[in-house]
């Protein structure tokens, strides 16, 4: 039990999780590769069986150490005492007619969300989610009218990744893997859960975990600045801005974060954010969420153009994608083809996002879980919508 501690203990992703249902076991599912190879050292083997264990989890999907067999027996006997390898439940998956597959997972320790694969050509995009519901409050978003429950734990967020690659069979080839990329994108503001998000995207990026590139893997917040500083000292992913307004008072109606950290400090610190790297081919993805007669006039599309011209970015105008209680409406295609026009004519890459996985509500915004909300929110917000039904 002392060396299970002392691992445990070493391991914050874990902890939470461990201490909230009463396990004794080390999910290794959540190790990235030094804190897996601490685990080996601390019960007294070699610390070159961390990355053999990543393979088996990561590269193979194993997840009964029976089948570990360049493990010896005596020591397979012993895994399965002190430790365990934990995948979230599937309780229900969806596959759209264009290719996207939908999961709602279920975790041990309470709470549901929903992780969405989307498949596109030579590239599929995992959005994976980081938080049960979301501590946040966009007012269009479906996600955050649920409240908040609780975050992940970094195992939760990487069994997302190890479900949706496990579920096209076996791979033999790591160039053949269907997750070629994954978006920090679900359920959640993956800022506010930072160590256990950190950790989950170092197994993505590691040879011995999924081995995806570092510009494959994005985290998109809404903009927590201090935490964006905080990023950029310890990883190297890109990163996305839900920006969505382009000015603070439309963007304090949208996304209430800004209030406390307005586009004064959010866009210094996505300058920051692009020097610590000193790439010149990098650029920031501003998300923008088309809202008919909200954000999507061409004043707008001047006002944002003026606003990000000292940021190298890139915009991803995303048509908003409607759901029960909504006063929002989906931007007309004209009205969203003018507005990408205007911000090429200005000199930007300017992007419509497809819209996918609707016809199975995995569509950006539509993501739902089973939150057993703390803030009261979800309560409030289906009061709003009996109230306007009358």
């Amino acid at each position: 039990m002392s060396v299970v501690n002392s691992v445990i203990n070493s391991a914050d992703a874990e902890k939470a999780n461990v201490a909230k249902t009463g396990a004794e076991k080390v999910n290794l599912l959540g190790l990235d590769s030094e804190a897996m190879e601490a685990f080996f050292l601390g019960i007294g083997e070699k610390a070159f069986r961390g990355n053999q264990m990543m393979k088996w989890i990561h590269h193979l999907g194993h997840s009964d150490f029976s089948l570990m067999t360049n493990f010896s027996k005596s020591l397979r006997t012993h895994l399965a005492e002190v430790a365990e390898i934990r995948p979230p439940k599937v309780v229900h998956k969806e596959y759209s007619k264009d290719g996207t597959r939908k999961w709602v997972l279920e975790f041990t320790s309470g709470g549901r969300v929903e992780t969405v694969f989307i498949p596109d050509k030579k590239r599929g995009t995992l959005c994976v989610s980081s938080q049960i519901g979301c501590s946040l409050d966009c007012t269009f978003c479906s996600t955050g009218k649920q409240g908040f429950q609780r975050d992940l734990t970094s195992a939760e967020i990487i069994g997302q990744v190890w479900i949706a690659q496990n579920s096209f069979g076996p791979i033999e080839n790591a160039g053949d893997r269907p997750v070629t990329n994954v978006v920090m994108m679900g359920m959640g503001e993956p800022l506010l859960n930072f160590d256990n998000v950190v950790t989950a995207m170092k197994i993505m990026l590691a040879d011995f975990g999924y081995g995806i590139s570092k510009r494959r893997v994005t985290l998109s917040t809404s903009g927590v600045v201090p935490a964006i500083d905080r990023l950029s000292d310890q990883i190297d992913v890109s990163l996305a801005i839900s920006l969505h307004a382009p000015n603070n008072a439309l963007r304090n109606q949208l996304v209430p974060i800004n209030r406390k950290f307005p586009l004064e400090e959010l866009l210094p610190a996505c300058q920051r954010f692009l020097e610590k790297f000193e790439s010149n081919r990098r650029r920031i993805t501003m998300e923008y969420v088309m809202l008919s007669g909200v954000n999507d006039s061409i004043e707008h599309a001047r006002e944002l153009a003026e606003l990000l011209r000292d940021v190298p970015v890139k915009i991803n105008l995303i048509p908003f994608n409607p759901f029960p209680g909504s006063e929002y409406r989906r931007s007309s295609n004209n009205a969203i083809r003018r507005f990408q026009a205007y911000l090429q004519d200005a000199g930007y890459i300017a992007t419509v996002r497809s819209t996918r996985g609707d016809d199975i509500d995995a569509a950006c915004g539509q993501l739902v879980g089973q939150v057993n909300d703390r803030t009261k929110r979800s309560e409030r917000w289906q009061n709003k919508i009996q109230v306007d039904n009358q």
